[in-house]
């Protein structure tokens, strides 16, 4: 039941990024950069602790975990690269502002979007505390993937009306990939594998998309501000890690 409200809180988030960036698309700085933090707070003080406890308890080398973390990595790059989604040099593919590019780049995001209720799911079946804390992540991110669903519909010439559809489909996706969990039961070694690969994901997103975009600011003193931001977001994390 935890599982599923938390995912029913992604499908608000992903609604308050769509309609936040129909207004504010230009002052994102300040809660990409605290987004930017959270993720790799909950990279380092819990997914990966996780992954190493459950192969101390189970006796199960950690290796295919790591080789699971690059494989999520490398393939999210090559799938963002392949299908034109990279929000940050979207102006580098002005020639292919078309309507279908829009609508299949948001069809992707709702996939992951599955993915990642499909995260929160399995995190609640290694433990209460990773189930919380890998929500706190997606949540973080989903309101990162309403922006980019609204943003890369527009900026391929959709309507407002299609952008909205979109950013519902988009929001729905994890309340699915977090229900589709609860008829599955998996092994040690099959969750971490998949803790393996969540872990290549956000550092992915964390790393390539939201940390630079968030940092982009032109002004010295901002820039300062937005960086100590990251580092709060990533204090959260492990200070809510200790006390769980």
């Amino acid at each position: 039941m935890s599982a599923i409200l938390f995912s029913i809180a992604t499908f608000f988030s992903t609604c308050v990024g769509g309609f936040f960036a129909l207004k504010f698309h230009d002052r994102l700085h300040f809660i990409l950069s605290f987004t930017a933090g959270v993720l790799l707070g909950v990279v380092s003080f819990e997914l990966l602790p996780e992954i190493f406890r459950l192969s101390r308890d189970s006796g199960i080398d950690a290796t295919g975990s790591m080789v699971a973390l690059v494989v999520g990595f490398l393939l999210f790059h090559s799938l963002e690269k392949f299908l034109l989604i990279h929000h940050v040099h979207e102006a580098d593919y002005a020639t292919h502002h078309h309507p279908r590019v829009g609508v299949l780049s948001a069809l992707f995001l709702a996939g992951h979007s599955f993915m990642d209720g499909v995260g929160i799911g399995l995190g609640f079946q290694v433990s209460q505390s990773t189930g919380v804390l890998v929500a706190i992540a997606v949540i973080s991110h989903d309101f990162c993937d309403g922006l980019n669903t609204v943003s890369l519909m527009l900026v391929n010439r959709n309507t407002t009306r299609h952008a909205i559809a979109m950013l519902l489909l988009d929001s729905a996706a994890p309340v699915l990939g977090t229900v589709s969990t609860l008829f599955i039961h998996v092994s040690p070694s099959m969750l971490m594998l998949y803790l393996g690969f969540f872990t290549g994901f956000l550092l992915y997103i964390g790393a390539s998309d939201i940390l630079p975009e968030a940092h982009s600011h032109k002004h010295a003193p901002v820039t300062a501000i937005l960086i100590g931001l990251t580092c709060l977001g990533a204090l959260f994390i492990f200070i809510a890690s200790r006390l769980a």
